[in-house]
């Protein structure tokens, strides 16, 4: 439970919060801070608040119940009571625990919301969060049990509990009992006023937080793809042609179609193996050697029709726009007030639904679908190089041995297979609505599920890209180009070799897929390419 320091702090100010910023939070645990201005707002508005039950007005949650009771009215001198047990009786969240670093990011994705300044929390439980945020102090929240509105209640309830100093926090991994840890710390539990225990777990912080880190890691995801793809274009000696500027900066602009051209064009510069269209037609014209010294035939690759080869920049690229797509949404969420009720100064308190997950949900299953097709787009050119009808002269499974002796890569090409299948079963949640609480939520958005999904689409993809590394990786062994390659390719290959020596023969395989994707899931593919001094969009 210590923090990292790190050059910059991460300020909450309900405003400018994005998804690098939540997970410089989570996974690099930055120095946070709730910047002044937004506490003197949530000080105002608390005033507000409070000048509106001084009133007799009444206010859902607040000077009234929840749910069936939301017409009877509540003591004021309630008021910590009844925040209490809201809190304590949505505290019923099932199954795994969040990771620290996902929880992490729930928790300041809460922060951020509160610090917008409507939600008439007191200052004090904004700093407690950002507190428990610099301090480690990690509650630790279980996965199941949200339906995307109103809000996350579970899994926010607790977070919610380890305020009150109850519930459990996170400890080297494993959860351990709250008060223990805050009394250790030194730290004196709140107690909740009205409104805050509301506020608390009324929003869609843990599918907005959780979303966040998965749609960052995908970007990273559709990077190291990209890279692999280049790679095996290489090997193979594609042609250049298909992601040249013109075909999509003029033609076509879709931003991620631009992207991944322009990331293609960047990955293959400087590569010897890669065939340039110009090139080409200057060596046909001039009568050259078919083969043109490179041990392939030149017309075979001008026409190469393969779409993993050739629509990289349509796929992959549409792939991105998807991600971009959930960045935007979950961006604007992250600075939103989705609580209810809010508080605005000179009108009537607001009483909406702005805990609705619906476009958070929405996003999550675009970006699961379009993850799936990316784990699809890989293993289809894992197949494609395990194929000697369609690898360019490499032996069938990329064999180095005995064929008789040794199957190469043909168990290997196996999980990626099934893990696109699993993939294809995780159907959208967004459409997945179970009224609950009486038919009051009776329509919900299932968004935390939603964001899940995507997170297990993700997982999956980094062992079906580990499959294409180590492939790619054995091609440039078998075919002895590893000379030719840009030097984008030759980080890409050395980091493989790195982790996992050449498959002279059959060997225990899981353990090199497993060490591949552990690296995927760290970005350490993307990290040794920009330390080659390639650039990547």
């Amino acid at each position: 439970m210590t923090l990292v320091e790190t050059e910059t702090s991460v300020d909450f100010d309900g405003e400018t919060l994005d998804i690098q910023g939540v997970r410089r939070v989570a996974e690099e645990r930055a120095v946070c801070a709730v910047a002044p201005a937004a506490l003197a707002k949530a000080a105002a508005n608390r005033r507000l608040f409070e000048d509106i039950i001084q009133q007799g007005i009444p206010v859902y949650g607040v000077t009234t119940g929840y749910g069936e009771m939301i017409y009877m009215l509540v003591d004021t001198d309630k008021e910590t009571e009844l925040q209490t047990n809201l809190v304590r009786s949505h505290s019923a969240g099932v199954g795994p625990i969040f990771a620290e670093d996902e929880a992490r990011a729930i928790l300041a994705a809460r922060v951020n919301a509160l610090a917008k300044g409507y939600s008439a929390v007191r200052p004090e439980l904004i700093e407690r969060l950002a507190l428990y945020l610099n301090l480690g102090v990690t509650p630790a929240i279980p996965e199941i049990g949200s339906l995307g509105a109103s809000g996350d209640l579970a899994p926010l309830s607790h977070i919610a509990a380890t305020v009150i100093g109850e519930g459990y926090v996170l400890r080297d991994g494993r959860r351990v009992r709250t008060g223990p840890v805050l009394r250790e710390l030194g730290i004196e539990p709140l107690r909740l006023r009205f409104k805050e225990g509301l506020a608390l777990i009324n929003g869609t912080s843990a599918m907005t937080g959780l979303g966040s880190l998965v749609v960052g890691r995908a970007l990273d995801q559709v990077r190291q793809a990209e890279i692999v793809t280049a790679l095996i274009c290489e090997v193979l000696q594609s042609s250049t042609s298909p992601f040249g500027a013109d075909g999509h900066d003029v033609a076509r602009p879709h931003r991620g179609q631009i992207d991944t051209a322009a990331n293609m064009r960047t990955l293959l510069h400087g590569s010897r193996l890669a065939v340039d269209h110009a090139d080409l037609r200057r060596e046909l014209s001039a009568g050259r050697d078919e083969n043109g010294g490179r041990g392939v035939h030149r017309t075979e690759v001008y026409l190469q029709k393969a779409y993993t080869l050739r629509a990289i920049p349509q796929v992959v690229g549409a792939v991105r726009d998807a991600a971009y797509h959930a960045s935007n949404t979950l961006e604007i969420e992250l600075n939103s007030s989705n609580d209810n009720p809010l508080v605005f100064e000179g009108k009537e308190v607001f009483h909406g639904a702005n805990f609705h997950g619906q476009p958070v949900a929405f996003v999550m299953d675009y970006l699961t679908i379009a993850l799936t097709q990316l784990g699809v787009f890989s293993e289809r050119r894992t197949n494609r190089l395990l194929n000697r009808h369609l690898s360019n002269g490499l032996p069938e499974f990329l064999v180095a041995g005995d064929p008789g002796l040794n199957s190469g890569f043909a168990g290997a090409q196996y999980p990626a297979t099934a893990l696109v299948a699993e993939n294809r079963t995780i159907g959208p949640a967004s459409t997945q609505s179970v009224p609950s609480n009486g038919d009051n939520q009776d329509v919900v958005s299932m968004g935390l599920i939603a964001a899940r999904n995507a997170r297990r689409v993700l997982q999956n993809n980094t062992r079906i890209l580990a499959v294409e590394y180590l492939a790619a990786a054995q091609a440039v062994d078998l075919s002895g180009r590893y000379d030719g390659l840009s030097p984008a390719g030759r980080a890409a290959y050395d980091m493989v070799r790195s982790l996992v020596p050449t498959l002279d023969r059959d060997r225990y395989m899981a353990d090199d897929i497993e060490l591949v994707a552990a690296a995927l899931s760290r970005n350490e593919f993307g990290r040794a390419v920009e330390r080659a001094g390639v650039e990547l969009r």
